[in-house]
């Protein structure tokens, strides 16, 4: 139906009104874009042409096969995260996967990441599926049953992620009464539980889920290991933080199988000497470190 000359005011104005909704809506506040670290900004790393690590089966594959395959996560901002477009994988644990490629003999040309869920971490090992595994996997007596670990690398814990004005609230102490959103039945979702009863704990399937709802006011803070919340505040700095010290710790180290203690070695020779040449700390400035929280020591390797 053709509008008449009366009429057209009203649709224009009808229409202008649809457009600030939809406006609004596009610009409301939810979870962070997918964002990763500037790829100029971070440090290469020498390939060892001399590599060799002969007692290692693990290696002597990768040497064979021309290429390491490398486990990571894919959804994990700033320390393990997939572009879904173009298929690259950036953030602190891909760089520890990257420095300890070269030290083995191979550039990142020659490194296939693959995602592994954590579940499924052991057994991608212990199949060899991949070679060794980079992705916030924290060491304990328990896995060490089933795999073995070089490093640590990085000592996680447990902490709290708030909007950037957020001012009463600066550790776990300061929690009662508030709403918290963890990833349900997780580790920090058990321990908030039993250690802070007094804790309104929301639980949900993924923690973007809960950056989501901090953002949009339906949660106080959001609790897990700090270099996954670092992540999302690196995203958008000017909306999140940190808040407090970490009240847990969570040793990263690189999943490696269980019986290849030549290779495990080598890779804790690999870390050690990044650490002692600056790439350490260079990748974690490139990448969690534009979260704000400066670069800690490394910790102690623990080379069993």
């Amino acid at each position: 139906m053709r509008s008449t000359p009366r009429a057209r005011p009203r649709l224009l104005a009808l229409a202008c009104a649809a457009l600030l909704l939809a406006a609004a809506a596009c610009g409301k506040e939810g979870t962070p874009p997918p964002k990763g670290p500037d790829q100029g900004e971070l440090p290469t790393y020498e390939v060892n042409a001399a590599a060799d690590v002969p007692d290692s089966p693990t290696w002597r594959n990768a040497k064979e096969r021309g290429r390491l395959v490398v486990g990571t996560k894919a959804d994990q901002p700033y320390v393990a995260q997939q572009d879904p477009a173009t298929g690259y994988y950036s953030g602190f644990d891909v760089e520890i996967a990257k420095m300890i490629a070269a030290d083995l003999g191979f550039g990142v040309d020659r490194i296939e990441f693959k995602t592994i869920t954590s579940a499924n971490r052991e057994t991608a090992l212990q199949n060899g599926q991949v070679d060794y595994y980079a992705g916030t996997y924290t060491i304990n007596d328990n896995r060490k049953k089933s795999v073995g670990f070089a490093g640590p690398y990085y000592m996680a814990g447990q902490s709290l992620l708030v909007r950037a004005d957020e001012k009463d609230i600066n550790g776990p102490q300061d929690l009662n009464g508030k709403k918290v959103c963890s990833v349900a039945g997780s580790t920090p979702y058990q321990r908030l539980q039993k250690d802070y009863p007094k804790v309104k704990l929301i639980g949900y399937d993924s923690y973007s889920v809960c950056v989501d709802n901090l953002i949009s006011f339906q949660v106080d803070a959001v609790s897990t290991d700090d270099t996954i919340l670092m992540g999302y505040a690196a995203k958008v700095p000017d909306q999140l933080k940190l808040a407090g010290q970490p009240f847990s710790q969570e040793p990263y180290g690189i999943g490696v199988p269980r019986g290849d203690r030549a290779f495990r070695l080598a890779l804790d020779d690999a870390i050690a000497r990044h650490e002692a040449n600056g790439d350490w700390k260079r990748a974690y400035d490139a990448t969690l470190g534009l979260s704000g929280v400066p670069a800690p020591a490394p910790p102690p390797i623990d080379r069993y």
